[in-house]
């Protein structure tokens, strides 16, 4: 906190105003009335002061507050001995300076120095082990001196300074050590009791609580010199830092208490972000310290201390009007401990008078504080436990209503579920009677697909075999009167070979002549065409029949390994007659192994696919040159599978139904054209077959199916 505030250690004596006058009866007095301060806004050394003692001003307060200074500040005083004593001490109550030296004026004018004490030695390099900084004084009975303090510190400067006989000035300090002993203990017993509290109920209000005070305790120890004496008195740049730092976790740690025990998360979100910007400002200060810079970190906890504590008053009693129950301890402990810190800062100024009270009116006002946040603490215990009381017996008595609509609904339940039973009973039968005739019905759609898919191989079939068979009827006739005439010159031959009448010679001209007369060598050529044509008929009839063998594959109704190049081949024997002059048929088999499948069902996946190829082009090109229809095989780029691309240039598939052809019953054709199961079974038999169809497809440009199968089947998928 503002060390303004935290200047709760200094307990000065209560000195009087006037000279600075010892006699038998003053042992004590206070150097307030009679102290001259210099503040140079340079450096000056000891050198020099004594040509500037016209410059320095009469201080008019009680235990003057210089503020912070980046230069050695002056302090210059005359102690006049009116008592039989030549020993004195000069106690300066304030260990937080750094650096403190005492000078003495000898007859030349000269200062000597007497002792150079501060936190920048090891304490044990201290003549009197105490925090205060105490220097033997000498003055002989009945003789003035005049003496100089060159004081320094990176916070603010503040000079409570007492000059008496050794025995009264260490009972001074004493009184000093007691209450800030009590002090002490108050912290020690609210840290331990909260923290034993924490552990119990594991409300981290008490944890941030905890840590506030023990900071703060250890700040109020630090500012009275206890830390550097009794935890590092071996390492004085520590304790330097050290009252900074803890005042900086303190201020933090109740900022985080005040967020936690107000609830301002959900009271009030426009606190929390003043919080966090007093964190962030905490955080400042603190890094700064840590970085070497002790007066800007010290300024910058100043300024954060007071906003805290006006942000805080401010927030506590923001929700205290909110009627919000736990602000109110809160705000009381705040109000409290505000008013001590004025108290406090009056009395530096002057303004209220030099008082035991005065003077530790912050630290008093800090206990009081510790007490109430800790009593609120347990008063939000005791709310919260109440609130939960109230929880339960709400909902118990909703739990005992919704027991009453249960036990309600269970009976209007179990009527609905009679009811509700038996029309399910009925829905059932209804529905074993529509899936039954479903299934009827997809048996017979499938039947139908078959049929058409039948009905178009035989006209197929029956298309393509009609032609060579045309070739062997129509030369039936020519050939059996060829054959006439042939078995004629036989039957003439043999009559004038036979005839008695006629001579060698004679003979020979008769059969030359009749030889002549029915144009024996065209008649050579005429059957050797005619067998010709009747040979090539026969040899067509054969190759179809031998595709359509392969096309059922009525021997093979299993996986095994087949030629795919052959059973594309076959279905495009049996779709030859679909397929019109202006079409242009491209094929390019790739060197395939012999694959494992169903040889039948894959020819049927050919079948449906080239079929509606064709049908998008008939569509677009409508009989006139144009049409592509391009069939290719390979090996696909992951060796283990292989490929077959059907690509045409017909109608092409729009984009809004492109997933929906492999969609049962689903079809483009017209009634009657199309069952819509051909694209459903295609896939069905792929996906058998751990294989995949991929679609590529453009309105008006054309289509390409790439159907996907590996060249061996992992018939351990199927059963798993």
């Amino acid at each position: 906190m503002n060390v303004r505030l935290f200047i709760l250690f200094i307990l000065f004596p209560l000195g009087i105003f006037g000279q600075i006058k010892l006699t038998d009866d003053v042992t004590l007095v206070g150097l307030d009335s009679g102290l001259y301060i210099l503040k140079p806004d340079r450096q000056i050394g000891a050198e020099e002061i004594s040509s500037l003692r016209d410059e320095f001003i009469h201080s008019q307060v009680v235990n003057p507050n210089l503020g912070l200074s980046r230069h050695n500040t002056w302090v210059r005083f005359e102690v006049k001995n009116e008592s039989r004593r030549s020993r004195f001490l000069l106690n300066v109550a304030y260990p937080l300076l750094d650096d403190v030296e005492l000078y003495q004026v000898d007859a030349m004018g000269r200062l000597n120095s007497i002792a150079h004490l501060g936190s920048f030695k090891k304490f044990a390099d201290r003549l009197y082990k105490h925090p205060n900084y105490v220097f033997d004084v000498y003055v002989r009975p009945f003789e003035s001196k005049e003496y100089y303090l060159r004081v320094r510190s990176a916070e603010q400067i503040i000079l409570p300074l007492s000059l008496g006989v050794q025995e009264h000035v260490w009972q001074e300090i004493r009184v000093t050590d007691i209450l800030l002993g009590l002090y002490l203990g108050v912290v020690l017993i609210m840290a331990l009791y909260n923290f034993f509290l924490f552990l119990s109920v594991r409300d981290y209000s008490y944890l941030h609580y905890v840590i506030y005070v023990v900071f703060l305790g250890l700040t109020q120890c630090g500012i009275a010199g206890f830390n550097f004496q009794f935890l590092w008195p071996n390492n004085p740049m520590w304790e330097e830092i050290s009252v900074i730092l803890f005042a900086c976790i303190s201020g933090i740690a109740v900022l985080f208490f005040a967020d936690h025990f107000l609830n301002l998360k959900k009271n009030s979100r426009l606190s929390r972000l003043a919080l966090f910007g007093l964190f962030l400002l905490f955080a400042t200060g603190f890094i700064a310290t840590i970085a070497g810079f002790e007066r800007l970190g010290f300024q910058i906890m100043q300024i954060a201390t007071t906003l805290e504590a006006v942000t805080l008053f401010a927030v506590s009693m923001y929700l205290l009007l909110k009627r919000y129950r736990p602000a109110v301890y809160f705000f009381m402990a705040w109000a409290i401990l505000l008013i001590g810190a004025l108290i406090f800062l009056l009395k530096d100024y002057g303004v209220l008078p030099y008082t035991t009270f005065t003077s530790n009116s912050f630290r008093l006002a800090s206990i009081i504080e510790m007490a109430l946040l800790s009593f609120a603490l347990a008063a939000r215990i005791n709310i919260l436990k109440k609130e939960k009381d109230a929880s339960q017996a709400r909902e118990l008595a909703i739990l005992l209503e919704n027991e009453r609509l249960v036990r309600e609904q269970n009976i209007l339940l179990e009527q609905k579920v009679d009811e509700r039973t038996q029309e399910l009973t009925a829905s059932n039968v209804s529905l074993q009677e529509t899936l039954l005739h479903l299934k009827e019905t997809q048996s017979q759609l499938v039947e139908a697909e078959k049929m058409a898919s039948l009905g178009q191989l035989t006209a197929g079939v029956a298309h393509e075999i009609n032609n060579p068979i045309n070739f062997v009827t129509s030369n039936v006739a020519p050939l059996k009167r060829d054959i006439k005439m042939i078995w004629d010159t036989l039957d003439e031959v043999e009559r004038i070979a036979f005839s008695p009448d006629l001579s060698a010679e004679d003979k020979q001209e008769c059969i030359q002549a009749y030889k002549e007369d029915i144009d024996i060598a065209y008649l050579k050529t005429e059957v050797d065409f005619l067998l010709k044509g009747m040979h090539d008929g026969a040899h067509r009839t054969a190759e179809i029949v031998k595709s359509l063998r392969i096309f059922s594959r009525v021997d093979e109704d299993s996986f095994k390994f087949v030629d795919i190049n052959e059973g594309v081949e076959s279905t495009m024997v049996i779709l030859n007659t679909l397929i019109k002059e202006g079409i242009a048929v491209e094929k390019r088999y790739g060197d395939l192994p012999k694959i494992e499948c169903d040889a039948g069902k894959m020819n049927q996946v050919f079948l449906n696919i080239l079929n509606n190829a064709i049908f998008a082009i008939n569509q677009k090109f409508k009989n006139t040159p144009g049409g592509q229809l391009k069939i290719e095989t390979g090996i696909h780029q992951e060796p283990t599978n292989i490929y077959i691309r059907i690509t045409d240039n017909g109608v092409g598939i729009p984009e809004d139904i492109r997933e929906k052809i492999f969609e049962p019953f689903f079809t483009t054709k017209d009634v009657g054209e199309g069952t819509g199961l051909g694209m459903s079974i295609t896939y069905n038999t792929i996906a058998k077959h751990h294989g995949k169809i991929e679609v590529e497809s453009e309105e008006g440009k054309g289509t390409v199916f790439t159907i996907i199968i590996p060249i061996h089947q992992n018939f351990s998928e199927d059963s798993h």
